[in-house]
């Protein structure tokens, strides 16, 4: 029987996998034993780590979204409130992000998905959601915007949209798609001083 250490590992290692064919094939391309081969388990053992595929798929979620979390934490903790949210804009929509398909934030790779995700998935994407746009507004607030809710839904829109489109073009297309997003959203949210 294997340690709740090495059983949280195997758990860590599915998730990562799942999460890696949601991304690039959405829901339906999470198939049970085509993931459980790809880590080297067998099909049998899914059961010891997930009560159903539905289950899977609502975990996942929960692993794409620590992604966009830890990208929050490392663009908007610390410094001076414009600085972090200019930051956070480069990263985002930066040619590295666009040729991150197997990691970083799910809402380009799913938005679409979410809708027909099963219920507990839908729910976690939902929250995954939320998180994001609190921590835009909490920075918006600092920097003395109006309605920073608001605004936090628009840039938090524009940042995806942005992503998604880009990546439906080739190279350079895409790149000058990235650059202009965020010269364009750093003017409107009076930041072009931050570099």
């Amino acid at each position: 029987m294997e340690s709740l250490t090495q059983k949280d590992r195997t758990r860590a290692r599915i998730l990562d996998e799942a999460a890696k064919a949601m991304r690039e094939h959405g829901v339906d391309g999470v198939g049970v034993a085509a993931l459980m081969k790809k880590a080297g388990l067998t099909h049998g053992g899914f059961y010891a780590h997930f009560a159903s595929r539905d289950d899977l798929v609502a975990h996942s979620v929960d692993r794409m979204f620590q992604d966009s979390s830890r990208l929050l934490d490392r663009h908007l903790i610390d410094g001076e409130a414009a600085v972090r949210i200019a930051s956070l804009i480069d990263a985002y929509l930066s040619v590295a992000a666009l040729r991150s398909l197997d990691s970083g934030c799910p809402l380009p790779d799913l938005s679409g998905e979410a809708r027909r995700m099963p219920d507990a998935a839908r729910r976690r994407f939902a929250e995954g959601v939320e998180t994001f746009l609190g921590a835009l507004e909490r920075v918006l607030t600092e920097l003395g915007r109006p309605e920073p809710r608001a605004l936090a839904a628009s840039v938090l829109s524009e940042l995806v949209g942005t992503m998604v489109l880009a990546r439906t073009l080739d190279d350079e297309k895409a790149k000058r798609v990235l650059d202009s997003a965020r010269t364009t959203m750093k003017c409107r949210l009076d930041l072009e001083d931050q570099a």
